[in-house]
This record gives structure tokens, C-alpha cells and sequence, in this order.
């Protein structure tokens, strides 16, 4: 496994370049980039990121011997791709294949979706049927791409178990789809080894926080690495039963006063993680 962090843990007024050269002297392997609205930051990537741009951030990341790992986005929320609303199913869509096109671009091997939709005028069902049927007109895209792309647990209600992961990726059946893996998100109710067990080898990604809990499940709050309440000998041991051999991404809260400090210890957290693995 190899070690990555996500430019969200980046304060946004930092350029591509110094972001890749700081990362890179804390000893990152890679970074993983995101797809955000104009504006988002300085080190954002947008729906309209020319190719030349693209070029250029492949080229200085390239430059400090770091790897684009994946491509994640903040868009989702406001495009679900569960919504009721077919119009935005398509601009759920839509961003889909700008995360393909950008992980192509900048030689990542995935990209992070989130499929979710439900709220008080979409039940749950609505939204897993409406996701099921966006990704499944995908799939031929997908596999064209020759790229993973990885289904993210987050607190959106759509996956609660393991279980919710399984019968979605079995379903949709494609072998480029598969899990990607937030082990902080499930620490709040459940233990994340458990989750890697059952998910197995349909693991493509994962993201790493921690999690500390206050008084028992339920209750709590994200941590940096190691600060927390998760058994991290027993999720590494499951991911190395489960075989997972790829990125360990940390996905972190920035410390806008002191960026570089993060990125030490967080380097320094992953390396004990590894060493355990």
C-alpha cells in the first residue's frame, strides 16, 4: 500500500505547484485531486479545467515525483444522482464522465462517486433505484475508460451497512466499479474492519480519518490519524486479508495556519499504519 492525501486537506489558497512540492517533502506517494464549482480553491479542478491546465498540473505534479491517485468531487451533493428530478440525474451524470475524463488526463487510475438523492420528497428506495439506473447507463463508459471508479460511503443515509454495499455493487455488476471506502465515515456506528471483511475484494479505494468516540457509538467526532477511537491494526489487517495492495488517502480537515504540519503528521501516521500492514 502506498501513501496519498486529499488536496481538500490543502488550505485553498494554495497553488498546484506548492501544494505538489509540500505534499511530495512530507513524503506523500500521491495526491488525490477534486472536481469542485468555479472558484472552490486554488488547487480545484472544475468543469471547465482545459486540457493544456491539465497538462501543466499532470507535468508539476509529475515534477515532484508524485502520483495523481484519484479524482473526487464535492459536486454530488447539489446533482444527485438518485434525484427525482431527471434533469439532474443527468447533470449527476454529467459529472461522472468530467471525473473520467480528468482522471484520464492527469494518469489516475479512478475517480470517487457518491450515489445518494434521498431527502424528504425521495424515499430511499426512490434514490437507489434512481442511482442503480444512472451508474448502470454508465457502465459501457466506465469500461471504455479502462478506469476504476469507486462508490463512497458517506453520512448521506444511502449506505448503513456493508450489506447496502454488496447488493449495489453486485448488482450493477460491472468489474470497474467497485467500493471506495471511507473507514472514518463508519466508525460513528459501527466498526470499519467488520465493513472490509464483508466488502472484500470489491474494495477499489479508501480513505482514511479517524474517528473518536464520545460516550459509545453514535456520538463523536473526526480526528486526525491515530487520535481516534478506531482499531487501525484491525483495519489494516482486514484490507490486507481482503487484498487490497492500493492507496491509503487521507482526507483531513486543513490547518490553514500550519499546512505543513498536517501533511508531517499525517505522513508520519500513515507510515505507522503501513508498517503494521
Amino acid at each position: 500500500m502506498k501513501k496519498a492525501i486529499n488536496a481538500w486537506s490543502v488550505p485553498g489558497g494554495i497553488s498546484f505547484e506548492t501544494m505538489f512540492q509540500q505534499i511530495a517533502a512530507a513524503g506523500f506517494d500521491g495526491v488525490e485531486l477534486n472536481l469542485d464549482a468555479d472558484d472552490s480553491s486554488s488547487h480545484s479542478l472544475t468543469m471547465a479545467t482545459s486540457a493544456a491546465q491539465l497538462v501543466q498540473i499532470r507535468e508539476l505534479a509529475k515534477a515532484t515525483g508524485l502520483t495523481i491517485c484519484s479524482v473526487s468531487t464535492s459536486l454530488y451533493g447539489s446533482n444527485p444522482l438518485g434525484s427525482r428530478d431527471p434533469a439532474m440525474r443527468e447533470k449527476g451524470k454529467g459529472i461522472v464522465r468530467r471525473q473520467l475524463e480528468l482522471a484520464s488526463a492527469l494518469g489516475a487510475d479512478g475517480i470517487l462517486v457518491v450515489p445518494g438523492g434521498l431527502d424528504q420528497d425521495t424515499t430511499l428506495l426512490q434514490a437507489h433505484e434512481n442511482a442503480f439506473n444512472a451508474l448502470s447507463s454508465l457502465t459501457s463508459e466506465i469500461k471504455a475508460s479502462k478506469l476504476l471508479v469507486g462508490l463512497e460511503n458517506v453520512w448521506n443515509g444511502f449506505f448503513m451497512s456493508p450489506f447496502d454495499m454488496v447488493s449495489f455493487l453486485d448488482a450493477l455488476d460491472c468489474p470497474s466499479i467497485g467500493a471506495y471506502f471511507d473507514v472514518g465515515n463508519v466508525a460513528v456506528h459501527s466498526e470499519p474492519d467488520h465493513w472490509i471483511e464483508i466488502l472484500g475484494g470489491r474494495i477499489v479505494k479508501v480513505h482514511v480519518k479517524d474517528f473518536l468516540r464520545s460516550h459509545g457509538l453514535y456520538s463523536g467526532w473526526f480526528v486526525n490519524l491515530l487520535e481516534g477511537s478506531i482499531h487501525w491494526d484491525k483495519v489494516m489487517e482486514s484490507l490486507r486479508t481482503a487484498g487490497y495492495d492500493g492507496y491509503l488517502t487521507a482526507e483531513l480537515s486543513a490547518m490553514p495556519h500550519s499546512p505543513t504540519y498536517l501533511y508531517q503528521i499525517t505522513s508520519s501516521a500513515l507510515d505507522i499504519l503501513l508498517q503494521a500492514a
